[in-house]
Order: C-alpha cells, then structure tokens, then sequence
C-alpha cells in the first residue's frame, strides 16, 4: 500500500496481517481526494476506525495541517505510528486508541471519515449521529454497496456517492 499523491506520493506505509482491517482501495483513496481537492489544505482529518491510517495519512501527504487516528485495536494502532513515523509525521497525526463512540465528543475536525468494518452498520448510523450536530465541512463514510445511508442526518445533506466496485463512499455536507 502507497501514499498516492501530494508530498509523500509512492512512499510505502505499513498494513496488518490477516483481515483485521479493510485498507481502502487505491483508486478509491485517489478518487475521494480527487474530489476534496480544494477542502484538504489547511484542515483538521479524523480518520474514524482508521486501521492502518492510510486515509489520514493521504490527506496529510495533501496538506492536512493535522490529523486524528483513532482505532480500538492496539496492533493496528501501532502501524499508524509506525507509518507516521515513518514519513516524520509524528508532531501532525494524534493516535487514539479507543472505540470512536469513546471519543467522538473529544474530537473537532473540519473533514470526518468513517470506515467501519463493512459487517457493523449500527457504527455507521450512530457515528453519523454523533456528528450530525458538528459543523463540519466533510462528513465522509466508506461501506459496502449493500448499505444504504439515509439522505440526510440532521444538518448534513449526502451530497454524492462515489462508486468503486463492491466501495461506495458516501459524502455528506452541511445543509
């Protein structure tokens, strides 16, 4: 797995053995970013459920002034530290070991993305609850094509959905 573009594009990051995380795809990765383009620069990233930290760490490698992990697995939180040490990007990306609905009153961003395992869609419906009231640029979820998100959650409106084989990602934005 690589960082696709911006300034640590081809650099390789660190992933988990096994299928405990579901790394994003490239061409999705690249896709979404293609889309925010313009909203990366300058902003506050949480990578939700991040798994190995592939898409905090693409929108670092974009711009993003900071970035927040957060991860409930301690082995997978270890290989974003290793990947953020890696590209000397240890003082821009928070690590959070936690469950999210743990830490989701804590965090403030300008860009969310949520990636929970495919299988857990209660996580989906109340992550975006929890952020509904947030006044967010970005709120962005990765699911399977069999999962439908409502329209809206509260102020936030979907906005587009990107379609990448069996990858949907669903994109909402404030009203």
């Amino acid at each position: 797995m690589r960082v696709i573009a911006g300034e640590f594009r081809r650099r390789l990051l660190q992933s988990l053995d096994g299928v405990q995380t579901r790394p994003m795809l490239g061409r999705l990765r690249q896709r979404l970013f293609d889309i925010l383009q313009g909203s990366v620069e300058g902003c506050v990233f949480a990578d939700l459920y991040a798994g190995t930290g592939a898409v905090g760490i693409e929108a670092l490698s974009r711009g993003a002034k900071r970035a927040i992990f957060v991860e409930s697995s301690p082995g997978a939180a270890r290989v974003i530290r290793r990947n953020l040490s890696s590209l000397g990007l240890q003082n821009r990306g928070q690590v959070r070991v936690a469950r999210v609905r743990n830490e989701i009153d804590r965090i403030r961003a300008d860009i969310y993305f949520i990636g929970p395992p495919y299988v857990a869609h209660r996580e989906y419906f109340s992550t975006m609850k929890a952020l509904s009231g947030r006044n967010a640029d970005w709120v962005i979820a990765q699911h399977s094509k069999t999962l439908e998100l409502p329209d809206s959650c509260g102020p936030l409106a979907k906005v587009r959905v990107v379609r990448v084989g069996s990858n949907r990602i669903s994109m909402y934005g404030p009203r």
